[in-house]
């Protein structure tokens, strides 16, 4: 089952990776200090990604989680308060910053319970 869950973790890993990259291309990489931080965010989504398909370790997921954590607060940063001047409103560009939301919100999600999973394992028997 663990498996199961890694591989689940890979693909929103994978899936925020590719709407990052996919709004680089499409035009944010024009924007100062915006348009390198997605490229980044993608590079080391695909990176982390590409590691987990064959282990899990401790560093791997604390990446993952990471990825995930640093891309939502990049984005509520963007929506609120911005992010070096740049600024945008509710979920646009549609459909790609729900998409990027949700794949990197279940991504933390399965981290969390890939390390529930590990600790009651273990916990010594009564």
């Amino acid at each position: 089952m663990s498996v199961l869950i890694r591989l689940a973790i890979v693909a929103t890993l994978a899936e925020t990776g590719f709407v990052h990259a996919k709004l680089y291309l499409g035009g944010y990489r024009v924007i100062p200090y915006i348009g390198p931080m997605f490229l980044l965010q993608a590079a080391v989504s695909f990176a982390v990604a590409a590691l987990l398909l064959f282990a899990a370790p401790v560093v791997l997921r604390l990446l993952a989680a990471g990825a995930a954590a640093g891309a939502l607060f990049g984005f509520v940063l963007s929506r609120t308060v911005g992010v070096f001047g740049f600024t945008e409103r509710g979920f646009d560009p549609a459909p790609d910053a729900l998409l990027s939301v949700l794949a990197e919100v279940l991504c933390l999600l399965l981290i969390g319970v890939l390390w529930v999973r590990e600790i009651r394992r273990r916990r010594p028997a009564l």
